[in-house]
This record gives structure tokens, sequence and C-alpha cells, in this order.
């Protein structure tokens, strides 16, 4: 993967396993440029550093629902291995074992990531309970860029206006773009 790493290259592959948001293995492996198998490997050599909450191995029910539900996990369907999945602080954990160049740009994407999508949830909750105007203008526009810089300059846009929708579980944030046409 040489494309840089944004939000919307790992939305589609974020799942919810046990009431979490994680990646599996074989997900983490592409993102990171190496084997499905060195991402097992990295976990099994260093079992000290993925306590419980740090890495779940799925159930035989659980895959077999990913199978059956995302044609993307057919190659699971006869594996005889469950896959891994890997919460926010697993990946981090992953990240500091795994070395190769890619793996470094990849760890460093989504931490920056992570933690722009973070600010923006400050923003957020701050919005809601400040009443100074010129404070909700400097916050609506920084959370304008942290936008930007999550999900990239070459957003689509419909018309003139371009929306996007974040669910942060507790609240919806929706911001809207419009282009403005240039005076002649």
């Amino acid at each position: 993967m040489n494309e840089p790493i944004r939000y919307e290259n790992l939305k589609d592959r974020i799942i919810e396993i046990r009431g979490q948001k994680v990646l599996l293995d074989s997900d983490v492996a592409d993102i990171y440029g190496v084997e499905t198998r060195d991402i097992n490997k990295a976990v099994i050599n260093n079992r000290d550093k993925f306590p419980a909450g740090y890495v779940v191995e799925l159930l035989k029910p659980e895959k077999n629902e990913l199978v059956e539900n995302f044609h993307r996990f057919n190659k699971l369907k006869h594996s005889t291995v469950n896959p891994k999945a890997f919460p926010e602080k697993g990946l981090y954990m992953l990240a500091t074992i795994l070395k190769s160049p890619q793996a470094v740009q990849a760890t460093l994407a989504v931490i920056e990531t992570f933690t722009k999508i973070k600010q923006l949830s400050r923003n957020i909750r701050e919005l809601s309970s400040i009443q100074d105007k010129d404070r909700q203008k400097s916050l609506l526009q920084e959370g304008g860029k942290l936008i930007e810089d999550v999900f990239g300059e070459d957003m689509e846009t419909s018309g003139t206006e371009t929306s996007i929708e974040i669910n942060f579980a507790v609240v919806k944030f929706k911001h809207s773009v419009q282009k403005k046409k240039k005076r002649a």
C-alpha cells in the first residue's frame, strides 16, 4: 500500500467484534506491508506485550459469521486458524514490534489519524458548551482543517457542497463545506 494511510482507507476494514472496533490481522498485515503470519508471530513471540484487550482471537462462530456476512473474508472459510483482531491499543503495541519502513509509516499515519479524530471530538464537546461566538468560529475552523487532514483534500463534492457526517458513538457531527465562486 503505497498511498498515505487515511481514514477512508481504513473505515471499510474496521469491524466490530465483542463491542470493540477492530482490524483483523490480515488487514493489519496489508496496511503494514507484511504477511499475516508475521503479525501472528509478533503476537506469539511477545505475549507479554498483548495482555487482555490488546488482541482478540476470534471464536469459530465469530469467524463463520464474518465469512457469511462479508465476501472479503471468504478466504477464512477453510482456514484452520481463527483470525486475530486488534483494537486501537493493540495496533499501537504491534507498531512497537514491526520495524519495516512501511510499518513505521503506517504506524505514524494511524497515530496521526486517531489523534486528529480525538481532537475533533474534543472540539465538538467544547462547541456544545461554549457561548463565545469567536471561540465557536475558531473551533469550527479548526474542525474543518482536522476533517480535511483526516479525509484528504480530494473530498468528493456534490454540486458546490461537501458534507461529511462522523458518528463518534455518542456525538454525531455533520460538517458542510461550500465552495464559493470567485468574483471576476
